[in-house]
């Protein structure tokens, strides 16, 4: 008979036990991989936002480029060539508002659907800069034909004078430098620039003007545009057709016009380029004056990108229109640069 073996039993102490363990978590220890360090990620530098402003009338909108170039980004509101007091933003425009930074507008009564849309639609934090009211004083305001005292709505059209174009422009320099300090000595830069050719259009301006007949320093226009403008240079502004309510003028008041071209003997009456007036065209001829309808108040001239398409552009335009109408040498303009300080495109968008 075959016999099996016993089963043979292995006993082992405790401490032999032990030893054995420790055998065997120094090989685990010496055959696993050693876990690499974490490398931290690398910090991204942090991005500066640009501020979002959005601006009214387009010679505002150009002062506000020539300043913010591009650290900011800039919106127009009113289209050139409406009527900028009676344009009524559509509602899409609410939605740019509500996402703007700094809004600037110039107040007087001039845009008041637009401030109002403005101010319903204010982000927390966004600032609002009303210009008109910060540069001239109510005692300063200026009633005339289309904005008559009894009315309470003075001449909202301070930029035609650069003089007061230049003051929105200090007043524009400090509210971007307030809410973008990072980059205050761009705008203060810019604005130096932008100060010395406003400056220097202004001497040019006085010398051109100098060149015209005193008895034809004398403006018949299409809208009161010109309030600030013609004190400063030496214009006798006598008149203009666009009521206050912006109806045509009555009959009694294209009479009294009429008299007053004769009377005074002006050679030239002028239009606007945008707003044709066959009134105005009436009382040039019937007053024996030449009718130009090339003039501007807010509309730049040119399209966007182009060089005179500026704040800058549109002054001298209407310098040199008036001033060869009138009888007198546009000379001192020649050779003066319209085009805008700041370098490279700034993106700003004019709305058509």
């Amino acid at each position: 008979m075959r016999t099996f073996p016993k089963s043979i039993s292995l006993q082992f102490s405790l401490p032999a036990i032990a030893f054995l363990a420790l055998l065997l978590v120094v090989a685990l220890g010496c055959s696993a991989s050693p876990t690499p360090t974490a490398v931290p990620e690398p910090t991204a530098a942090p991005v500066h936002l640009k501020l979002k402003v959005a601006s009214t009338v387009s010679p505002i909108t150009s002062l506000v480029e020539n300043i913010g170039g591009d650290r900011i980004e800039l919106t127009g509101i009113v289209p050139e060539g409406t009527n900028s007091h009676t344009f009524e933003p559509a509602p899409s425009v609410a939605v740019t508002l509500a996402e703007t930074d700094l809004f600037i507008a110039n107040g007087l009564f001039l845009e008041e659907p637009t401030i109002e849309m403005a101010q319903a639609n204010r982000k927390p934090g966004a600032a609002h800069l009303i210009l008109g009211p910060k540069t001239v004083t109510e005692d300063e305001w200026v009633f005339d034909f289309s904005f008559p005292e009894e009315d309470g709505h003075p001449n909202p059209h301070l930029w035609t004078a650069p003089h007061l174009a230049l003051k929105y422009a200090e007043f524009i320099r400090d509210e971007l430098a307030a809410l973008d300090p990072a980059n205050a000595d761009y705008y203060r830069a810019n604005f130096d620039k932008l100060s010395a050719t406003i400056n220097d259009l202004d001497q040019r301006i006085f010398e051109a003007v100098e060149t015209i007949p005193p008895e034809n320093r004398k403006l018949l226009t299409y809208h009161d545009s010109f309030p600030y403008f013609g004190p400063r240079y030496g214009f006798e502004i006598i008149g203009a057709i666009q009521p206050s309510d912006f109806s045509e003028p009555s009959a009694r008041e294209v009479a009294s016009l009429i008299d007053q071209v004769r009377e005074n003997s002006v050679p030239a009456i002028f239009g606007s380029e945008v707003f044709p007036s066959p009134v105005l065209e009436q009382i040039a001829r019937e007053g024996g004056a030449e009718f130009v309808d090339q003039l501007r108040d807010d509309d730049l001239p040119g399209e966007p990108g182009d060089v005179d398409h500026t704040y800058m552009g549109l002054i001298l335009e209407d310098v040199r229109i008036i001033t060869t109408a009138l009888g007198g040498d546009p000379a001192a303009l020649e050779g003066y640069d319209p085009g805008p300080v700041i370098e490279g495109d700034s993106g700003a968008v004019y709305p058509q």
